[in-house]
């Protein structure tokens, strides 16, 4: 079976269904977008990997994964989506230590965490692809993480769908009464806290602003 590389799009947030978000991978050579529906703590930590704009002051778990590895010289060479089953995606992390190749079971919110430190390629097989990619219209002039509101529309669509993993409650406050001032404050003061749900819901809010 072929295999498809991907890039990350983005991660949508559902305003309908707690706890709930979409990340979006893009075929890279193709208009397919992949929708998996992941749990909170895995979209922060992908959202801090991505945006580089939350500086956690202590090490989150996939961090410590990647420091850890790095101390005992194993390297994450890539992750393959290789199954989808009753609609949930499984994943693999292909790891090498001493040139001896292993194979790891692993989620794919996690999956794609670790990917992301390591700097590593992801990909998918065709057939997964063909099964559950799907055609999102893309907006110009936007930039590579953003998603559109017809994305939105469709995504929130599948995020009640079957292609997820399991999720867990997030913060369900309101920050569209504050000012970009007041957000960028408790946005430093969640990081300092290391309350890193909040801290993306604040981030999420002044995304939207800009």
């Amino acid at each position: 079976m072929s295999l498809v590389r991907l890039n990350i799009k983005g991660i949508s947030y559902s305003q309908t269904q707690n706890g709930a978000y979409a990340l979006i991978l893009s075929e890279v050579d193709g208009e397919r977008k992949l929708p998996i529906v992941i749990g909170a703590f895995e979209a922060q930590s992908i959202a801090i990997a991505l945006e580089k704009e939350i500086k956690p002051p202590r090490p989150l778990t996939h961090d410590l994964f990647k420091n850890f590895a790095d101390r005992f010289d194993v390297i994450v060479k890539q992750v393959i989506i290789h199954k989808l089953v009753d609609g949930v995606f499984y994943s693999s992390i292909i790891c090498e230590r001493d040139k001896i190749e292993e194979i790891i079971d692993a989620r794919t919110s996690d999956a794609i965490a670790l990917a992301l430190r390591f700097k590593a390629p992801i990909f998918t097989y065709k057939n997964i692809l063909d099964k559950a990619g799907i055609y999102l219209k893309t907006a110009p002039k936007k930039k590579k993480q953003d998603i559109s509101k017809e994305e939105e529309a469709v995504i929130e669509e599948l995020i009640t769908g079957e292609d997820r993993e399991s999720v867990s409650p997030v913060s369900t406050e309101d920050f569209s009464k504050f000012s970009i001032k007041e957000l960028n404050e408790m946005l430093d003061q969640a990081v300092a806290n290391e309350n890193y749900e909040r801290a993306a819901a604040i981030r999420d809010e002044i995304s939207k602003r800009q």
